[in-house]
C-alpha cells in the first residue's frame, strides 16, 4: 500500500498551527500546514478590529518552550495589542522555518478518513487532494464567525464589517457615525476604541457583560528579566496554574474574612486589573453569596465611573453571576459612555426590528449609521470542524456524534475518528485556560503519542469507548458544582428534550488535566488503541 502524502496535515497557521508544523517537523514527521489566510496568526490575523488585544498578560501568553525566542522578545504593553502580537507569530513563522510547510490562501473544503488505506483524504477549495496519516486540527475554538442575520442588512448603503475579520485594510471611521452591535470581549475593545475617533458612537447593547479595567501599562522589563532566568521553572509553575498564567490567585472562602477584609482584597484585585477578579474567593464559582459579593463590588464601580445613573443601571451587570459568561477585560470602556459622542441603545426593552439603508430602526428610535460592526461572537467549538467537512468512514462528522453534548477523551481524540486530533478541543481546559500554553500541552502530548505508536508499529490511534466514557463522566463530575453550568452560554451544551445540561471544557483546571495527562502518557498513553 502506498504510502500518504505526508505524515501528518495540520489545518490552521494560528498559535498552535505554528507550534504544530514546528513540533512535529522536529521530530521527524513530514508536514503539510494549510491555512486560509494568506498569512499566519489565526484569530490574531483575522480579529484586527480597532482596540483589540490579548486579556492575559503578554509575559506568559507566549511560547514558552524555547529559551531563547522568550528572552529576545519584548513585549511593549502589559496586554499586547493585536499589531504586535501578528508581528510575534510572524516573527516565531520566521525564526522557525514553518511558513514553507503551508500551503496559505487555501481552505479545507472536505476531509474523509479511509478506513482501509488508514489515512485521511483531503480536499482543499484549490481542488487538491492530498492525503496523511495524521489529521490535527487547530483551527481554534473561537474562530469561526457568527454570520449577522438582520432583517434589511442588505439594503444597508453604508459600511458593515464583522470584528472577527476586519478588513486587513482598515476602516476609516474618522468623522464617521458608527453602530456597533454586541457588547461582549470584542464588542467592549472596539467600542472603547471608536469612541475615540467616530462622529458618534451607538452602543447595542442586549445584555450588560462584566467587565474590569486592564490597568494597561509598559511591559515590565524586572518581570521579562525574573522569568528568562529560569524559563524552566516559569514553565512547571505554569503548568500547575489553575488557568495557566502565574497571576494572583485564591486567598480563600469569602466567608473566612469580615467584610472590611473582603472589600480589601477586592480592591487589591481591582488595582491589578484582569482575569485575577475571577480567582479571588475559591468559593466565588460554585457558592451563589460568594459570588454575588465580587458581582455587587463591580456594579458599584459601573456605578462610580459612569455619570448618568440612568446609563449606569443599563450598564449594570446583573443578568447573570459575575465569572458564569466570559470576564471582559477593558481600557477604559464605561467611561466612553460619560462622552457626548456615546450612546447606549438598550435592545433588550427596545429591540431591533431591522436594518435600513440609512442605519438601524429599533422598534421606538431609528439611528443614523455610516458602518455598522457586528461584534456578535463565535460557532463554538465545531463550527470550525463542520466548515471543514470533516467525516469518519461511516460519513458522520464530529458533531453528529455530539448531539446530546461533546463526547471526547482528552478533549483530543473523540471514538469513531482515528488519528484525528482536535487541540484544545470539548473536555479539555479549552477557553477555560490560557491557550498559548494550552496549545503548546496538547500538541506536545500528540507528539510524544504519535512517536509511542511509531514504536509499536501501529498506524492508527483511536481512543476507547471506555476511556472516552470515563473522561466524559469525570469532566462532568468536575463541573457540577460549577454556577456556570446552570447559566446559558457558549460554554454550555443544553439538551433540549429533559433540560440535561453538559458543561463542554474541562472544568476541573488546568493543573489537575495536566496531571492526568502525564499519568495517561506515563502508563504507556492508556485509553489509547493501538494498532
Amino acid at each position: 500500500m502506498s504510502r500518504p502524502d505526508r505524515d501528518v496535515i495540520v489545518i490552521g497557521a494560528g498559535m498552535g498551527g505554528i507550534y504544530a508544523v514546528h513540533r512535529l517537523t522536529r521530530q521527524g514527521l513530514s508536514v503539510l500546514g494549510i491555512e486560509s489566510a494568506p498569512e499566519v496568526g489565526g484569530v490574531w490575523y483575522h480579529n484586527a478590529y480597532p482596540g483589540a488585544r490579548v486579556d492575559l498578560e503578554s509575559h506568559y501568553y507566549c511560547y514558552l518552550f524555547d529559551d531563547d525566542l522568550y528572552r529576545e522578545w519584548r513585549w511593549s504593553e502589559r496586554y499586547a495589542a493585536q499589531p504586535e502580537l501578528l508581528r510575534y507569530l510572524k516573527h516565531v513563522a520566521d525564526r522557525f522555518d514553518v511558513r514553507r510547510h503551508f500551503r496559505f490562501r487555501t481552505s479545507v473544503v472536505g476531509a474523509r478518513w479511509n478506513e482501509d488505506a488508514r489515512r485521511w483524504v483531503v480536499e482543499t477549495d484549490a481542488g487538491d487532494v492530498v492525503t496523511g496519516r495524521f489529521l490535527v486540527c487547530t483551527t481554534g475554538q473561537l474562530s469561526k464567525a457568527r454570520e449577522p442575520r438582520f432583517p434589511g442588512l442588505g439594503t444597508f448603503r453604508g459600511r458593515w464589517v464583522l470584528t472577527s475579520h476586519w478588513p486587513q485594510d482598515g476602516v476609516d471611521l474618522r468623522g464617521k457615525k458608527v453602530g456597533v452591535i454586541g457588547t461582549g470581549s470584542s464588542g467592549v475593545q472596539a467600542s472603547t476604541a471608536i469612541a475615540a475617533e467616530a462622529e458618534r458612537l451607538v452602543v447595542f447593547q442586549r445584555t450588560p457583560n462584566y467587565s474590569v479595567p486592564a490597568h494597561n501599562r509598559p511591559a515590565d522589563p524586572v518581570l521579562h528579566a525574573e522569568l528568562s532566568r529560569d524559563l524552566a521553572a516559569v514553565r512547571r509553575k505554569v503548568a500547575a496554574a489553575p488557568a495557566g498564567n502565574l497571576t494572583p490567585g485564591y486567598v480563600g472562602r469569602a466567608a473566612d474574612f469580615s467584610p472590611k477584609r473582603r472589600r480589601e482584597l477586592l480592591d487589591e484585585r481591582w488595582a491589578f486589573g484582569g482575569q485575577p477578579m475571577l480567582t479571588l474567593f475559591s468559593d466565588q464559582g460554585t457558592d451563589l453569596e460568594a459570588n454575588r459579593i465580587v458581582g455587587d463590588y463591580v456594579r458599584d464601580k459601573v456605578r462610580e465611573v459612569v455619570k448618568d445613573p440612568v446609563v449606569a443601571e443599563r450598564l449594570v451587570p446583573n443578568a447573570y453571576p459575575i465569572g458564569t459568561r466570559r470576564l471582559c477585560v477593558d481600557t477604559g470602556y464605561y467611561e466612553i459612555f460619560n462622552q457626548d459622542n456615546v450612546t447606549l441603545a438598550d435592545i433588550r426593552s427596545d429591540p431591533i426590528r431591522r436594518i435600513t439603508p440609512g442605519g438601524i430602526e429599533t422598534r421606538d428610535t431609528s439611528y443614523d449609521l455610516d458602518v455598522i460592526v457586528f461584534a456578535i461572537g463565535f460557532e463554538a467549538f465545531t463550527g470550525a470542524l463542520d466548515g471543514a467537512d470533516i467525516r469518519n468512514a461511516a460519513g458522520e462528522l464530529v458533531s453528529d456524534r455530539w448531539r446530546r453534548g461533546p463526547q471526547t477523551y482528552l478533549g483530543l481524540m473523540t471514538a469513531g475518528f482515528p488519528n484525528l486530533f482536535l487541540i484544545t478541543g470539548p473536555g479539555s481546559p479549552s477557553v477555560l485556560a490560557n491557550m498559548n500554553v494550552h496549545n503548546v500541552q496538547h500538541l506536545d502530548f500528540v507528539g510524544d503519542l504519535i512517536d509511542h505508536a511509531r514504536e509499536r508499529g501501529a498506524d492508527r490511534i483511536e481512543p476507547t469507548r471506555q476511556a472516552q466514557d470515563e473522561w466524559t463522566a469525570h469532566a462532568a463530575e468536575v463541573a457540577r458544582p460549577l454556577i456556570r453550568r446552570q447559566v446559558d452560554n457558549y460554554m454550555v451544551h443544553v439538551n433540549k428534550d429533559d433540560g440535561s445540561r453538559i458543561f463542554i471544557p474541562y472544568g476541573g483546571g488546568f493543573h489537575q488535566y495536566v496531571r492526568r495527562c502525564h499519568a495517561v502518557a506515563e502508563a504507556g498513553f492508556r485509553g489509547f488503541d493501538l494498532r
